[in-house]
């Protein structure tokens, strides 16, 4: 019997809880790139960033194509960039309110009172 749904879309979101995974989506947005090309862009060494897109390969959300000595990687479906840009969104949405929460707050504070004052 296949897994809920929900089950699976757990595993999606877990696959996507690592920030190096989710930064080496980002970078394939431009198009496939190598191990090497993607090493000074995401900022890790050639080793972790090998184990992180062997998980993003395994839940089929990158294919790596082979060419010569290099492995050329490349987003599965272009749709989790979608994903991606809703997350973003949701993100500044939430960021966007608690600024205007903290301006609120700063602004009805008490004279002689600082913003992580004990006072």
């Amino acid at each position: 019997m296949p897994a809920p749904i929900y089950q699976v879309k757990a595993e999606l979101f877990k696959t996507l809880g690592h920030p190096a995974r989710v930064r080496i989506l980002e970078v394939l947005r431009d198009g496939e790139r190598t191990v090497n090309d993607l090493v000074p862009e995401v900022g890790i060494e050639a080793s972790h960033l090998s184990q992180q897109l062997g998980v993003l390969r395994r839940a089929g959300l990158v294919h790596g194509r082979k060419e010569g000595t290099s492995v050329w990687y490349s987003v599965a479906d272009s749709a989790i960039f979608d994903l991606l840009d809703v997350a973003r969104r949701i993100l500044t949405t939430s960021l966007t309110e608690t600024r205007a929460l903290l301006a609120e707050l700063e602004a009805s504070e008490p004279d002689g009172m600082q913003a992580g004052s004990d006072r």
